[in-house]
């Protein structure tokens, strides 16, 4: 059975769940700080997943060396991404936090032709350079905005992020033949991040219980649902097809953000630049699905 229609579709829902996330974050930075913001999301989606694991996890398939694979990505995602995501959001914005994080599957892509030994055809190369450029030109039209910091520093912030973003998919895909599990990887991984993020936080204020504002508590909870959601189909999506076809795809999330900013933000302008971007985004992943 052909698994790509079906990896296509998790891959595109799951950029709403990215796309939301950023614009998310926007509220609840306003009300906690990154540390704290990232040491209450990504624990609330563990959580959940917890409990949807005696479900839906069947043990006896398990897989040790994959369990380590998962166990070991979660030291860095999801809990350095979402740290520098929200570092990046407050001081560039969503939509320029978004783009810089676009920029995953260059990394994704090279690691699984090394890693995998996966294939890129002529197409998907194309389709992968007009999802780059569509999302490099969303941060062109909004760099004049930026503060005044030396600009190349402060979008090294998303570029980290995008680096292990990328980095881990075909980690994880090495995981899932072993272990086809989707929600035993985010469940791994996601523990290991909350301890990583809580721990962090504890160390740095002991405080941490009495700093928390309830408010900004709710939009990361609601932020950490969103962007667990869109980590989980994710991995099924990887789960399903090559990483030459779900990265780029998931790359295109800079396009939800866009939507949801002007939907609940009001920032963005349309502009002849910014139509550019999203038609060169929106092409990219049509050369990338037909490929």
């Amino acid at each position: 059975m052909d698994n790509t229609p079906t990896a296509v579709l998790l891959a595109l829902c799951s950029t709403l769940g990215y796309g939301v996330s950023f614009v998310l974050a926007q509220f609840g930075l306003r009300w906690m700080p990154p540390r704290l913001g990232a040491a209450f999301s990504v624990p609330t989606a563990t959580l959940l997943f917890w409990l949807a694991a005696p479900f839906s996890v069947d043990m006896a398939k398990a897989d040790m060396h994959a369990a380590v694979l998962f166990a070991g990505v979660g030291l860095f995602f999801p809990a350095a991404v979402t740290l520098l995501n929200f570092e990046s959001n407050r001081l560039l914005g969503p939509n320029v936090a978004g783009a810089g994080s676009g920029l995953a599957p260059l990394f994704a892509v090279l690691l699984a032709l090394i890693l995998l030994g996966e294939a890129l055809r002529p197409l998907q190369l194309v389709g992968i350079a007009g999802i780059v450029g569509g999302v490099m030109l969303l941060y062109r039209g909004q760099r004049d905005s930026l503060p005044a910091w030396p600009r190349s520093l402060l979008f090294l912030l998303p570029l980290a992020a995008a680096a292990v973003r990328g980095g881990v998919q075909p980690v994880i895909k090495l995981g899932l033949a072993r272990w086809s599990d989707p929600l035993a990887a985010v469940v791994l991984g996601y523990t290991v991040s909350s301890a990583v993020l809580v721990g962090a936080a504890l160390l740095r204020d002991r405080n941490i219980i009495q700093t928390l504002n309830y408010r900004g508590a709710l939009w990361f909870a609601a932020l950490g649902i969103c962007n667990g959601s869109a980590v989980l189909l994710t991995y099924a999506a990887l789960g399903r097809a090559p990483v030459t076809l779900v990265s780029p795809l998931i790359a295109s999330y800079p396009l939800a953000t866009l939507l949801f900013s002007f939907l609940f933000l009001k920032h963005e302008r349309i502009g002849l630049q910014l139509l550019a971007a999203i038609a060169a985004t929106v092409g990219g992943v049509v050369l990338v699905i037909v490929a």
